[in-house]
């Protein structure tokens, strides 16, 4: 079994991948018009989709963080930046194109106050995001340390990100069938018993079927988070709601960059928490949406 010569080279390391990883309440309005002018029944499907990219740049961000050791460091800068003012220009074209459609056939419907559901959904998105920092930017390239070389983590590091994109279109059916709550309750619980086995795993071919299942879990949550963001905000409310979840994301990314400058990670009285924090954060949330989604459906009954 491979030990990392000092806790400094595992310290450096385990925050690196995450750090490429920053979620954006820029995704919001796309995902927002996708809800207002696509049919309810393509709507997982297009989630998946849109989620595709965010899998596929953690995928590339090891590489791209080995390559760019030998390139000037502000080449991704500017060619995100152009991708982003050329993204935005088309968006705001087709914005303008279906919104004169749209005052031509029906006047807009006032947007409803956000309810209960909402806002316990949102609270659930920020307590599930808080648990996939913990695990995947703090936790998982010390879990692969105790059995591989540093030099092995951009090979390790994806295998979460493989899960997330493998996962996320096949769930998408189910969520159009049974909803996006259920399938973020369950894939909440799934991924919870993925981290532990993670947290617990003797080898380093269990380690890395634990982070696979973790990842897909993961891709499930934040795929069906969309859908289910678009069939709550259903009556005008869609942007606020997609956006919030977004904010959800940023919200815990910025919770996990204040523990690794305040050295969280590093204080021994502090390492059983950040641990299992990450298997509490998505079990209880996970077994809070499943709650809310059985309640709407029980309702819907009535």
């Amino acid at each position: 079994m491979y030990r990392p010569a000092t806790p400094l080279a595992s310290d450096s390391i385990s925050t690196a991948p995450g750090s490429v990883q920053k979620p954006s309440a820029l995704r919001a309005p796309p995902l927002a018009l996708l809800g207002k002018h696509s049919a309810r029944p393509q709507i997982p499907f297009l989630s998946a989709l849109a989620m595709l990219g965010y899998g596929l740049a953690g995928a590339v961000s090891p590489y791209l963080g080995v390559w760019l050791r030998n390139h000037d460091p502000r080449l991704p800068f500017v060619i995100s930046g152009v991708v982003l003012l050329l993204t935005a220009l088309g968006l705001s074209r087709v914005e303008r194109g279906l919104a004169q459609e749209a005052a031509l056939t029906k006047p807009a419907a006032p947007a409803k106050p956000l309810g209960a559901v909402a806002t316990l959904f949102i609270a659930s998105m920020v307590i599930l995001s808080l648990g996939y920092q913990l695990h995947f930017a703090i936790n998982s390239a010390p879990f692969f340390l105790r059995f591989a070389a540093p030099d092995q983590l951009p090979w390790l590091m994806p295998v979460f990100w493989i899960g997330f994109n493998l996962a996320m279109f096949p769930a998408s059916a189910i969520v159009k069938h049974r909803g996006g709550l259920i399938v973020m309750g369950a894939a909440g619980l799934l991924g919870a018993l993925a981290v532990l086995v993670a947290e617990i795993a003797g080898s380093l071919n269990v380690l890395i079927a634990a982070q696979f299942l973790a990842g897909a879990a993961w891709g499930c949550m934040l795929m069906s988070a969309v859908s289910a963001a678009l069939a709550i905000g259903e009556s005008g409310t869609e942007g606020k709601v997609t956006g919030l979840v977004f904010s959800a994301l940023a919200l815990a990314t910025f919770a996990r960059m204040a523990a690794v400058a305040g050295g969280l990670q590093k204080l021994p009285e502090y390492s059983p928490l950040l641990h299992w924090a990450p298997v509490a954060c998505w079990s209880v949330a996970g077994a809070g949406l499943l709650v809310i989604a059985a309640s709407r459906m029980q309702a819907r009954r009535i």
